[in-house]
């Protein structure tokens, strides 16, 4: 056969090559998708695993401290297995060189990071506090010479000192009197002397240092009960403790509807909650989940409730009739139907703020910083900055608003633009840290920049936030409330 001349198959066998052809086209699309979709699985599969090691990372720097930053993914992983890690060991670990083919720490927790003060030194006691001098003499040798020696004076040293907490009896004796004169008139008893507890066991004065030590000092009472047991041998019933605690509630019912009444004529509120484990009869053998629901505006009183749920009808139980201006966090229950058509909700740069620095912090070098989440902090920065100028020169709201109106704009266009660009680059996962911070900040956009309209609104809700710090800190110390 000529090698010029082309083979050509027998025409019976045209069809079968043909369906042969089909056949393997068939199976080499089949395994095409297959592997389209198993390349998505893993994509999918890939995109968890970061999120997840993002999300770890996270919950390790907020577990053993700011300093735990500097800290790579192994170490802190190391960390974790140790039964018990003191703050001077965190401290070692960050002076340590990584391992080995370890990668290097993470990217540092702020581009503008501030120097570390220096200790301001031994504090000075209050003058306030009462003097008790005690003279420490010299040895009784005399002088080498022989001669005798004299005081010159005194090396000083204050340290504060306190006396142990004293108890006593108040025999409370009324008298009782009759006048043999007056046969008609009888015994004459002297009235009962007004009590917070008419009935209890306790003082005024006790059950004002029980409530103290319970709502600031995050002391239960069962653990007040103790000490009394064991400083005194005086053993009060848990119940006897509850009733004059709940007295005092009783007591504050109208002060509190006052507060409240006074909170919601202001026109401006924040709000926040929190949760905090409580025991119930309901539920034996674990805590319940309950809130403390905080609602405060600067200058004014901090009103606190206390509820079973985290809903949103406690919100709008409470916001009701409220047409004015109510400052929160991205909480949902907040976002709408919540008080009168003419209510506006504003949201709190500071909660945007800290995804960016969360973002920051699950960086690590062997990835490359972004440093758009660095500028995206440092325009947050400088919006904060303008506040801070107002404060220093102790502006009127209206002056403020006016150092608002010349400075922030440019800021907030800025910031905008930066965060719509980082969106659209399709470089940043949605449902990582720096994907939530983003969509968290652009999705309340119109509610972050309230402030440009209404003077009143703070840049963050911080006031709440401080007025929330006592339970926060009773929650660490005291599993139940």
């Amino acid at each position: 056969m000529n090698s010029t001349s082309k083979f050509t198959l027998p025409a019976v066998l045209d069809p079968v090559f043909a369906a042969v052809m089909e056949q393997l086209q068939q199976k080499v699309e089949a395994k095409d998708r297959v592997i389209a979709e198993r390349n998505q699985a893993l994509a999918a599969a890939e995109a968890i695993i970061h999120q997840l090691k993002e999300a770890l990372r996270l919950e390790r720097i907020r577990k053993y401290g700011k300093q735990s930053e500097k800290l790579t993914d192994l170490q802190l992983e190391l960390l974790d297995h140790e039964p018990a890690v003191s703050s001077e060991e965190i401290d070692a670990e960050c002076q340590r060189e990584p391992l080995r083919g370890e990668p290097q720490s993470g990217a540092p927790a702020h581009p503008q990071q501030k120097p570390r003060k220096k200790h301001p030194g031994r504090n000075e006691l209050p003058s306030h506090l009462e003097r008790i001098e005690e003279i420490v003499a010299c040895a009784t040798e005399q002088c080498s010479c022989g001669a005798e020696t004299r005081v010159i004076g005194y090396e000083e040293t204050e340290v504060l000192g306190m006396k142990p907490a004293v108890y006593f009896v108040r025999v409370i004796k009324r008298e009782k009197r009759a006048c043999a004169a007056c046969v008609m008139q009888g015994v004459v008893t002297a009235p009962v002397p007004e009590r917070i507890a008419p009935k209890s066991i306790f003082a005024d004065e006790t059950i004002i240092s029980i409530l103290i030590n319970k709502y600031c000092d995050a002391l239960p009472l069962y653990r007040q009960r103790a000490i009394l047991i064991r400083d005194l041998g005086i053993d009060v019933a848990l119940t006897t403790i509850n009733d004059a605690v709940l007295r005092v509630g009783e007591l504050l019912i109208p002060v509190v509807g006052t507060m409240k009444r006074d909170l919601l004529a202001g026109g401006y509120i924040q709000a926040d909650e929190t949760h905090v484990g409580v025991q119930t009869p309901d539920k034996k053998g674990s805590n319940h989940r309950a809130f403390f629901w905080q609602y405060s505006a600067p200058g004014k009183g901090v009103v606190f409730d206390f509820e079973m749920t985290r809903s949103k009808k406690v919100a709008t139980e409470f916001f009701k009739d409220y047409g004015g201006i109510l400052h929160t966090d991205g909480y949902v229950v907040y976002e709408k139907d919540i008080g009168t058509k003419d209510l506006i909700h504003a949201c709190c740069f500071a909660h945007a703020r800290r995804g960016f620095i969360d973002a920051i912090k699950v960086q690590t070098k062997a990835q490359t910083p972004d440093a758009r989440l660095e500028r995206a902090v440092t325009l947050m920065d400088d919006l904060f900055a303008i506040d801070r100028q107002a404060r220093e020169q102790n502006l009127s709201l209206a002056d403020r608003h006016a150092l608002r109106q010349e400075c922030a704009p440019a800021l907030l266009d800025e910031l905008h633009t930066l965060l719509s660009e980082m969106t659209a680059s399709g470089t940043i996962l949605p449902h990582s840290v720096a994907g939530k911070a983003i969509n968290y900040a652009l999705k309340r956009w119109a509610k972050l920049t309230q402030f440009l309209k209404h003077p009143v609104i703070e840049l963050s809700t911080n006031w709440a936030e401080n007025s929330m710090r006592p339970i926060a800190m009773g929650r660490s110390l005291c599993p139940s409330f």
